[in-house]
C-alpha cells in the first residue's frame, strides 16, 4: 500500500487515481485545509489528519502495510511564505520531521517527495542542472530545502531512502475533465487566467513587465499534472528495485512567459483575453526552466505533453465542466 500525504490536493489526488488506475493500493493522508475530500479517488482509503500529528501517523504505520509513502503534504505559495514564514516552517518542516520519525520508528524506507524550482532561487543558468547553487528567494523554497537536507541526513542514520522530485510549474487536468485544480484562493497563473473566459474576472493581471526577459515577464518551465504523477510512480518503482535515491528535476526544458502563456490559452479558447499590469511578487525570480535529462536516463522518464495548447485544452476541460470546482 502506497500512503500519500495530501492525497486531496491538486497533485496529490492526481496521483491517487494514477495509482489506482495502475493497480496499487492508495491510503490518503489529507486534513483538507487546502484540499478536497471529492477530489479523491472512491477506491482509495482516506483518513483525515494533520501530518504533523505524529500519532496519527504511528496508527497509519501500525494498522497499514504501507511500503512506501509520497509526500505533497505542504503549504506551497510563494507570496503567503513571505508574509508568513512562521507558518511555513511549522508545517513543511514540522511536518517532514514527524513523517520521517515515524518511517524511521516503524521500518518503512522508501519516500517519494515533492520538492520544487524554488529551492534554486534566482538561477545562474538555464536550464538548471541538480548540482546548481540552492539559494532560495523566499521561505517556501527554503522550507523546501531544509526538508531535502533532513531527508539526507535521516537516510544516512535510518536507511530512509527517497526521492527528492523538484519541479516547476504544475498544470492541467485529467483529459476527461473529471479531476483538476481548485485552490481557494487561486494563484496559479492557467486557472487564473481561464477564468477571464469562463467570465469569473474582467482580466489577468500581470506581476512585473520589466523582468530581464524577451518581453519582460517572468518565464517558467510548464509540466502536465499527469507526466507528474508517471515521474512519481517511476520514482517509487525506482526505490523498488533498490535504485539509488536523490534528487531529479523535472520540466520540459522549455520555458514560456506570462504574456505566451496568456497568448497560448487564447489559441486553446478562441477569444481574446484582456491583461492588467501589476507590481512584482515578492520572491519570483525572473527564469526558471528545468533540465530533465538526469530523471530521463535513470528514471527513464520523458513528459508526454510537450504542447504547451495541449496543457491548457485539458485544464480549460476541467474549468469548463467545473466552473465553481469541487464546490459543486
Amino acid at each position: 500500500m502506497i500512503l500519500v500525504c495530501g492525497g486531496a490536493g491538486y497533485i496529490g489526488s492526481h496521483m491517487v487515481h494514477e495509482l489506482v488506475r495502475r493497480g496499487e493500493e492508495a491510503l490518503v493522508l489529507d486534513n483538507l485545509r487546502s484540499g478536497h475530500r471529492a477530489a479523491v479517488h472512491p477506491k482509495a482509503r482516506f483518513v483525515q489528519g494533520d501530518i504533523r500529528d505524529r500519532a496519527v501517523l504511528d496508527n497509519i504505520f501500525s494498522r497499514h502495510d504501507i511500503e512506501a509513502v509520497i509526500h505533497f503534504a505542504a503549504s506551497s505559495l510563494v507570496g503567503e511564505s513571505v508574509v508568513k514564514p512562521l507558518e511555513y516552517f511549522d508545517n513543511n518542516v514540522g511536518g517532514m520531521q514527524s513523517l520521517l520519525a515515524a518511517m524511521a520508528a516503524h521500518g518503512r524506507d522508501k519516500l517519494v517527495f515533492s520538492s520544487t524550482a524554488a529551492v534554486y532561487g534566482e538561477p545562474e543558468r538555464v536550464p538548471i542542472l541538480e548540482d546548481d547553487p540552492t539559494r532560495p528567494t523566499n521561505p517556501y523554497g527554503e522550507s523546501k530545502l531544509i526538508m531535502e537536507k533532513m531527508m539526507q541526513w535521516v537516510s544516512q542514520a535510518h536507511g530512509v531512502r527517497f526521492v527528492s522530485l523538484r519541479y516547476f510549474n504544475v498544470a492541467g487536468a485529467l483529459p476527461d475533465g473529471s479531476l483538476g485544480e481548485d485552490h481557494r484562493p487561486e494563484t496559479h497563473l492557467i486557472p487564473l487566467i481561464l477564468q477571464v473566459p469562463l467570465g469569473r474576472r474582467a482580466r489577468i493581471g500581470i506581476f512585473g513587465d520589466d523582468y530581464d526577459t524577451p518581453d519582460g515577464t517572468c518565464i517558467r518551465d510548464y509540466i502536465h499534472v499527469m507526466d507528474l504523477t508517471d515521474a512519481h510512480q517511476r520514482a517509487i518503482d525506482h526505490l523498488r528495485r533498490g535504485g539509488e535515491g536523490g534528487v531529479f528535476n523535472l520540466g520540459s526544458a522549455q520555458g514560456f512567459s506570462v504574456r505566451e502563456m496568456i497568448s497560448a490559452a487564447e489559441r486553446v479558447v478562441g477569444r481574446p483575453i484582456p491583461t492588467a499590469p501589476e507590481a512584482r511578487r515578492a520572491g519570483d525570480p525572473a527564469r526558471l526552466v528545468a533540465s530533465a535529462a538526469k530523471a530521463a536516463k535513470i528514471l527513464g522518464w520523458q513528459p508526454r505533453y510537450t504542447s504547451i495548447e495541449d496543457v491548457i485544452s485539458t485544464a480549460w476541460a476541467w474549468h469548463q465542466s467545473h466552473p465553481d470546482g469541487y464546490a459543486e
